[in-house]
């Protein structure tokens, strides 16, 4: 499958690469209805759009996810691993200048808790290194940034062809828009979700495509979107930095562990 990678900016040169780690919106609220209980059977319709957690339910005032980290698409970071038989795919994308980092795919356990009812945070907390969110398919998202706080610019280039790549110890991970999902879901589809609980949405708003102008400092706006027709605050993902959540958290964090 080859997906047009993102157009960088800048030429950049190609580096040995590490891997660790507006406009003003009127925010509008909107509040999930759900009895607090431990169980599948609590869990609001919009989180069973998650389709590769190992497990989910809801514990108070917030939603458990847990999840492998394994991304259900393949890979060239299959390689060499368990699951290389059914998942691995040499790279077929189109960056000229891509080159495979040397870590290899592992299986890393994660439980996020995100509220169910998000709403602004007072203070803006910045994103951590790691895991700042969950995609759909089980992939936890990380920050615009790459080891240590550095640009993206070299660590871009060693993304497969459906843009993810595993850090040191093996966690695939996204940075940037998820080609697997965009591709089988749509580019204006849910793509998961941040550790405030608010969601994050591909590069389109319907048919129209959203640029970094359209959104504030965080890297969302509030409309309403088909799995919330009153309105929510969300993310978009876009082709250039921050690629998908800005200046920190919209709202106030849950918590991610391993």
């Amino acid at each position: 499958m080859k997906i047009k990678p993102i157009t960088l900016l800048c030429s950049v040169s190609l580096v040995f690469i590490t891997i660790i780690a507006c406009k003003k919106e009127t925010t509008t609220t909107t509040t999930i209805t759900t009895t607090p209980t431990t169980g599948t059977s609590g869990v609001p319709d919009v989180y069973k759009k998650i389709y590769n957690a190992s497990d989910m339910y809801v514990d108070g005032n917030f939603l458990v996810i847990k999840v492998t980290s394994l991304p259900d698409h393949k890979s060239p970071y299959y390689q060499g691993t368990q699951w290389a038989s059914t998942k691995y795919e040499a790279y077929n994308g189109t960056n000229p200048q891509w080159s495979q980092n040397p870590n290899k795919i592992a299986q890393s356990n994660l439980t996020f808790r995100i509220p169910l009812n998000p709403v602004a945070a007072t203070t803006h907390a910045a994103t951590p290194g790691g895991p700042i969110g969950v995609a759909i398919n089980g992939v936890p998202i990380f920050n615009q940034y790459a080891a240590g706080g550095a640009p993206l610019t070299g660590e871009i280039n060693s993304f497969d062809q459906y843009y993810g790549h595993p850090q040191q110890q093996g966690q695939y991970h996204y940075h940037a828009e998820p080609y697997y999902l965009t591709a089988t879901k749509g580019k204006d589809a849910l793509m998961g979700f941040l550790l405030d609980g608010f969601p994050v949405y591909g590069p389109n708003h319907g048919t129209t495509a959203v640029s970094n102008s359209d959104l504030d400092a965080y890297h969302g706006h509030t409309t309403a979107t088909v799995d919330y027709p009153n309105g929510i605050y969300h993310y978009h993902t876009t082709s250039v930095d921050p690629y998908i959540n800005g200046n920190g958290f919209y709202g106030t964090a849950g918590t991610v562990s391993q």
